[in-house]
């Protein structure tokens, strides 16, 4: 979404629909999309939006400015120092709320793709690491640099584990050191890293495909991905194999092996 729109909002997430694909766009470009107690409430309550929405069938995630985000909003959490006891009831509350945000992206029905360029640091790394894609500008970096402040960037630590090898995750962590591109793609943080031109094409396109499939057949997928991950192999095999059971049964799966018998495009009715 073109930086001008920022200039006309006063809102701190901006949504587009086109299509199946909703586009939600960080707009705090002054603060280098800072996640705001403003900015984490809009994100969560339009995340359980688009989940309801059937409209709905991809969601990108991108950002308005030169930054991506640079994670928590560290003025709203050093304000809170000055309460009477030092601002842990209110850091309790700031986290629970984070959490809550990315918990709306990975238990959301609907693929997320986040688009990045710029820098992603400390919990707008975490952001990028909730997604379930993620594509990226060739010139973006990220980093969780919490360790440089004295401050642990922990909770983007659960993301970041999930997604690359340990001791990259661990390099990352302990040196707070910026990660370029290639390398985060390397490594298994994002998909790909394109050329900054070619960025709103190529998470478009994918988007856009993805949207041309079942949106329920989508939906299991999603949610089976994430749930086998947590099981034992042996779990996992009884798990998925009564998905693909429960899942073989849809109108969905009848129409697209029927499609494919007959050599001809599926339509789709999600269920």
């Amino acid at each position: 979404m073109a930086e001008a729109t920022a200039a006309l909002s006063d809102d701190v997430l901006l949504r587009e629909d086109a299509a199946g694909v909703t586009t939600l766009t960080l707009n705090r470009p002054r603060q280098r999309n800072s996640l705001s107690e403003a900015l984490m409430a809009a994100l969560t309550e339009e995340m359980n939006a688009v989940a309801e929405d059937p409209s709905v069938r991809v969601v990108v995630l991108a950002a308005n400015g030169p930054v991506f985000s640079a994670g928590h909003d560290l003025k709203e959490l050093t304000a809170a120092r000055q309460k009477e006891d030092r601002g842990r009831t209110y850091y309790q509350d700031i986290m629970k709320r984070c959490s809550t945000m990315m918990l709306s992206i990975l238990q959301n029905p609907k693929p997320v793709i986040a688009k990045v360029h710029g820098t992603a640091t400390a919990a707008g790394c975490q952001l990028v690491a909730t997604c379930d894609l993620a594509i990226a500008a060739d010139d973006a970096h990220f980093a969780t640099p919490g360790v440089n402040i004295g401050l642990f960037c922990s909770t983007p630590m659960v993301a970041l584990s999930r997604n690359v090898d340990r001791k990259h995750a661990m390099e990352m962590l302990l040196s707070g050191d910026m990660v370029d591109a290639a390398h985060a793609a390397e490594i298994g943080l994002i998909n790909r890293a394109v050329a900054a031109d070619l960025l709103d094409k190529e998470v478009s396109d994918l988007a856009i495909k993805i949207a041309s499939k079942s949106s329920m057949t989508v939906s299991i997928g999603k949610r089976a991905f994430y749930d086998q991950l947590e099981l034992g192999i042996s779990d996992a095999y009884a798990y998925t194999s009564e998905v693909m059971v429960k899942n073989m049964l849809t109108h969905d799966a009848e129409e697209g092996v029927n499609a494919f018998i007959e050599k001809r495009d599926p339509t789709w009715e999600d269920r």
